[in-house]
């Protein structure tokens, strides 16, 4: 139903191989975000250099603000924080945020880039392959995640950054009470909102 990747990601990805610079040259540092949340703020690295359309995807969102109002859905204790994909509606209940939500992407999971604690991953349905919006925090080192082989049950959840600043603030979203909503497990009882993702200028 969804093309894999939208064509502005391939056309921004073709834009930057195309603008690499000659050999010798410094390559830019990696683009930086800064979350905002109601529960304080922390700063991302993004692997741009290693998973460049995975990165561009996400970028493309922030600069969207797709990720402003959003909220952390899903929050496991000693494992994961994810958010990206669902906010508060009518009645407090959590709704998927359709509006400026694009296809899926490619998984560029692999065996370089590991989920260890700090280390930002897409979230994805069971198909690997199926990867919008959603994106998750690892709270410990989740080996279970990471790249066996590029089998459906062993390609894990791709890497494409990690918090550089304000890993407490994360910590603190991991151990907020939770509970079931609507079919969900592990929903925080208390919204932990997404106010704003932003570019981090370099220097």
């Amino acid at each position: 139903m969804y093309p894999r990747i939208c064509s502005a990601v391939l056309a921004c990805v073709l834009a930057g191989l195309s603008t690499l610079p000659a050999a010798g040259r410094q390559m830019p540092p990696n683009p930086r975000v800064l979350v905002e949340t109601s529960m304080g703020s922390f700063e991302m690295e993004l692997f741009r250099d290693r998973v460049p359309a995975t990165v561009v995807n996400f970028l493309i969102y922030v600069r969207d603000g797709y990720y402003d109002g959003t909220v952390f859905h899903r929050v496991i204790r000693d494992l994961i924080v994810q958010g990206g994909g669902l906010a508060v509606g009518g009645e407090e209940r959590l709704e998927p945020k359709l509006e400026g939500l694009r296809g899926t992407i490619i998984n560029q999971a692999s065996r370089n880039l590991l989920n260890r604690r700090g280390t930002v991953a897409m979230a994805r349905g069971s198909a690997p392959d199926s990867a919008r919006a959603q994106f998750f925090i690892n709270l410990n080192h989740n080996n279970n995640f990471d790249y066996r082989n590029g089998s459906p049950s062993g390609i894990g959840y791709a890497v494409f950054g990690r918090v550089t600043e304000g890993m407490n603030v994360v910590d603190r979203i991991g151990r907020v009470r939770t509970g079931n909503q609507d079919g969900m497990r592990d929903v925080p009882r208390e919204p932990v909102v997404i106010h704003s993702i932003t570019r981090v200028e370099a220097g």
